[in-house]
């Protein structure tokens, strides 16, 4: 699709993509700069200058402002974003409709990017005259992992609608056909396991420097411990508990290591030190639940605080997020508290509810500060703890909730703030991307009303 097409324009920051700053506002030819130099004389230096732009592209729409955690977080009912010189993050992503035009448009461009890069890097690696046999696998393992990341936040916004996956093609072609959802999450699984047999084989290290989100996991074996979490993500996702137990089994989740153990993205654009803009919803007091001492969630505690009302189109919040402080903060893709919840979510979905209350218990009383879980040890019950649980471990994290809700059925449970207020399931395509067929799809290029 377009978005991808448009792609090709990413060696334009590739001449900046280390991680050093640039020093010089030169540049060549913008039309073509660099992808002829990486696709006719490939080098060590280019590749890795491509990898480590996917991982920022990886970075640049997720913990931003009007990105991935804060639009998912909007339909989730976990936040607002109150920007006043935006106000179709209200008007869209509360009331509707939403269309190929809207804020959610911006979810696309930078994981294609960054999937174009990557095909980029695979269409020339057996090319590179100075990677070893090593190197190039490791390569390449790191290149499907962070495709399929990719690939899985576009399915997360779009879901039944499907996506594009053959976008390693020539921009100025018909656009690439769109695939289902069962589809994409084919994809993504055959691009986890398959870079796990590369980074089996990737030797001892990248031939690129990963960024210091990465630490503990720079290396082909470690980083293959964040491969193996994110297929323990999907394999919950896809109803697959047996396989996500064998993932999580290969990945680090380690219930003596700190929670907060994991990867994460190098700085954020999440930081709201005012808190105007960028509000938590106001359910999330009221629904914590309170320790011995009658005070709420630890989790509650740390991640918001109180802050004078904002009032904006009719909607007032209190509450403002403490959990980026700076925009230097890193922000996580997956951490070791999600491991241990997707471990007792795979356990409900197998039936050992002992062993899910077991894992329940652990993040409440090390994270919320709550006691040991005493309800009904049933599938349902501890369906209704582990979601609960999740929403307060994972908040403004990852639009968790919303897919989260969304594939249990239970989106109706968000409240609506005014009559007006809807829910949505899905993002719609970005409407230059249904332009570009002709006709358009049927699904996905139509505005969605919501219920």
């Amino acid at each position: 699709m377009r978005a991808a097409a448009q792609s090709r324009r990413l060696v334009v920051s590739a001449a900046c993509l280390t991680l050093a700053a640039c020093t010089s506002l030169d540049v060549g030819d913008l039309n073509n700069p660099g992808i002829h130099d990486v696709e006719t004389h490939p080098t060590r230096d280019n590749v890795a200058r491509l990898a480590v732009g996917m991982l920022i592209d990886a970075g640049a729409d997720f913990a931003q402002s009007r990105g991935y955690v804060s639009l998912l977080g909007i339909v989730g009912r976990e936040s607002y974003n109150l920007d006043q010189s935006e106000p179709r993050l209200v008007t869209e992503l509360l009331i509707g409709p939403l269309t190929g035009g809207s804020v959610g448009s911006f979810l696309w461009p930078f994981p294609y990017t960054s999937i174009r890069g990557g095909n980029l890097i695979l269409e020339v690696i057996g090319r590179v005259p100075d990677l070893s046999a090593e190197e190039m696998e490791a390569t390449i393992g790191y290149v499907q992992t962070m495709q399929a990341l990719a690939f899985l936040r576009i399915i997360n916004t779009t879901d039944v609608f499907g996506a594009p996956i053959d976008v390693g093609i020539d921009p100025r072609g018909a656009p690439a056909p769109i695939a289902t959802k069962a589809s994409v999450f084919a994809h993504i699984t055959n691009l986890l396991d398959s870079s796990q047999t590369h980074l089996q084989a990737g030797g001892d290290g990248f031939p690129f420097r990963l960024s210091t989100g990465f630490q503990g996991f720079e290396t082909p074996a470690t980083f293959l411990k964040f491969n193996r979490a994110l297929r323990a993500r999907v394999a919950v996702y896809l109803g697959d508990y047996v396989g996500a137990l064998a993932a999580l089994q290969a990945s680090f989740l380690d219930p003596d290591a700190p929670l907060e153990l994991g990867v994460y993205l190098s700085g954020n654009g999440l930081d709201d030190p005012t808190g105007r803009i960028l509000l938590a919803h106001p359910s999330i007091e009221p629904d914590a639940q309170l320790r011995a001492d009658s005070t709420p969630d630890l989790r509650l505690q740390r991640k918001v605080r109180h802050v004078d009302p904002v009032t904006v189109q009719g909607i007032t919040s209190d509450l403002a997020f403490t959990m980026y402080q700076t925009g230097l903060e890193p922000a996580p893709i997956i951490r070791n508290e999600e491991l241990i919840l997707l471990r007792a979510e795979a356990e409900i979905g197998i039936g050992d509810l002992p062993g899910a209350v077991a894992d329940i218990d652990l993040v409440r009383t090390q994270s919320g500060g709550l006691a040991q879980y005493s309800g009904p040890v049933t599938h349902d019950a501890l369906l209704d703890e582990l979601l609960y649980n999740k929403r307060y471990s994972l908040l403004f994290e990852g639009g968790h909730r919303w897919i989260d809700l969304r594939r249990y059925g239970r989106l109706a449970t968000l409240p609506l703030d005014l009559p007006e207020h809807r829910r949505f399931d899905k993002f719609p395509f970005p409407r230059f991307d249904c332009d570009a067929y002709s006709p358009p799809p049927a699904q996905g290029c139509a505005p969605e009303v919501g219920f």
